[in-house]
Parts: C-alpha cells; structure tokens; sequence
C-alpha cells in the first residue's frame, strides 16, 4: 500500500492552484464616471451610537457607504449635505437621507487615485418607494 500516491495531497495542491488562478481574476471593470441617486438609512447606522457621536457617526457612516458604493477610497462631502444632517443637531440627525454620488476624476496630479467620489443632497418629500437611480450626466 505504500507504493500508492498519496491521493489527498495531489488534490490539495490542485484545488489551490485552481484558487489562486480564479483570484488572478479581477472581475467586472466598472464605469469610470457615473452618478447613482441612494436612500442611505442613517438611523439603522446610528442605533445605539451614544447622543454625542450621532451626527459625526452619520457623516462617517455615508462615507463609509459611499467608498463600498463606488470603490473609491476619497469620499468628499457636499456642505449642503454636512448642513442637512447637523441641522437637527448632533444628537438626532435625520431617519434617512437621498444622497447623489457621483465618481469623478481626481484633477491632482500627485494623487494616489484616479478617481474620488463627490456627495450631494438630492432633497425629497417622501422617501416612499425609491429605488437607486442612475443619473444621466449628459
């Protein structure tokens, strides 16, 4: 029995390699410049964040929320938007916020990346129903 190979182990470093070849693979390019409208739910973020940091936490929140969104690591906040979520102060910043995000091109040369994303207010009535948009930037 010992003239055998050892199965298992030819398996393993098959299935590795085979792992390593599917990481190589970057997936889906994404759109250089775009521009989406979302709903962010800021109370759902700021649930039992203590009075204190609740507006800070929202600002850092939509940041956080808009680097996963358009894989950009440079989120730069609208004032309009700064102001709509301190107006209430910094213990109850708004339920929900409709935010437009949009990726530009970095104009800094020195820049470590190309792109940077820009967020915006879009003020609603209602937040009923909506859905994330693409924005026409034409």
């Amino acid at each position: 029995s010992d003239n055998h190979p050892n199965l298992f182990e030819q398996d393993w470093i098959s299935s590795k390699t085979h792992e390593t070849t599917r990481e190589m693979g970057e997936g889906k390019a994404k759109p250089d410049l775009v521009t989406r409208d979302y709903t962010i739910h800021l109370s759902k973020r700021t649930h039992k964040i203590q009075f204190k940091r609740r507006a800070p936490r929202a600002i850092k929140e939509i940041r956080k929320f808009a680097q996963q969104a358009m894989g950009t690591k440079d989120v730069r906040i609208d004032t309009q938007l700064n102001k709509y979520i301190w107006a209430t102060g910094i213990k109850s910043p708004p339920t929900r916020v409709r935010v437009r995000l949009s990726r530009k091109r970095n104009e800094d040369e020195e820049a470590e990346e190309k792109l940077y994303t820009f967020a915006q207010l879009v003020e609603v009535s209602s937040f009923k129903g909506l859905q994330t948009e693409v924005v026409d930037t034409a």
